[in-house]
């Protein structure tokens, strides 16, 4: 009998450890449940009223939003509560990018997890909200990540596809990776939709790149319909603006 505990036990341990670091590395940006929510943010007038209002009051004043001060804590705890109770509340999504880019830091203190991590939550709370994804794009550039932040806008446009701000986004995100006619046909749509800045015209134009002739990506031929010898367009991720991100400078 003891011969054969001693030749089990540290097999089972082993199997036991194994099996708790596999569950929290299959979420290490943690669970979703919450204490209070999760709410869903674009929601927030019709369903969620009076949950939004507690909690902006409490956790996500505007000295937040600025990452100022918080009123009972750091700007991280503040911004942790809101995106814990709303993961996919865009406006303090877009606080933690743009603090967390000025301060140099991936995780805010406070805050119990790293920035990236607040943005997988939200993904995985509401995978169709096109806020989320143009946010985070917004994140990546900022960070240097060009061609993900590209995959992330192209997502978006994907969930909201007349955003002018998501177009120019990723048309900027095009430029910058020297992709000039992807560029070219999600500035063209961006300008059709009333985007009023020209710094994308400007810097194709300086490439010899603005063409308004070409067709903007919703005309372009479907995969199965293209002319024979040509290649097909790129689709955009089908996966994932309350409040439209501000466009990248």
């Amino acid at each position: 009998m003891n011969i054969r505990m001693t030749i089990h036990y540290p097999l089972a341990a082993a199997l036991l450890l194994l099996a708790s670091t596999f569950a929290q590395a299959a979420n290490p940006c943690g669970e979703l449940t919450n204490a209070y929510g999760p709410f869903d943010y674009r929601k927030r007038y019709t369903h969620h009223a009076d949950n939004i209002r507690l909690v902006e009051m409490a956790h996500f004043p505007e000295s937040v939003e600025q990452g100022i001060k918080g009123l009972s804590g750091t700007v991280g705890q503040a911004l942790d509560y809101t995106l814990r109770a709303f993961p996919n509340h865009s406006r303090a999504l877009a606080a933690l990018a743009r603090i967390a880019v000025k301060e140099k830091k991936l995780q805010l203190e406070g805050g119990r997890y790293p920035v990236e991590c607040y943005f997988d939550r939200a993904i995985r709370f509401a995978p169709d909200d096109g806020a989320v994804r143009a946010t985070y794009g917004t994140y990546l550039m900022a960070r240097g990540q060009t061609e993900v932040a590209a995959g992330m806008f192209a997502a978006a446009v994907a969930l909201d596809p007349q955003n002018a701000t998501i177009n120019y986004n990723l048309g900027l995100a095009q430029f910058k990776l020297k992709n000039y006619d992807k560029a070219n046909l999600y500035a063209q749509k961006a300008y059709a939709l009333g985007f009023p800045l020209p710094g994308l015209r400007k810097m194709l134009e300086a490439e010899g790149k603005w063409d308004p002739a070409a067709k903007l990506p919703e005309e372009a031929p479907a995969p199965d319909s293209a002319p024979a010898g040509t290649a097909a367009p790129d689709a955009a991720a089908a996966v994932p603006a309350p409040k439209t991100p501000e466009p990248i400078k």
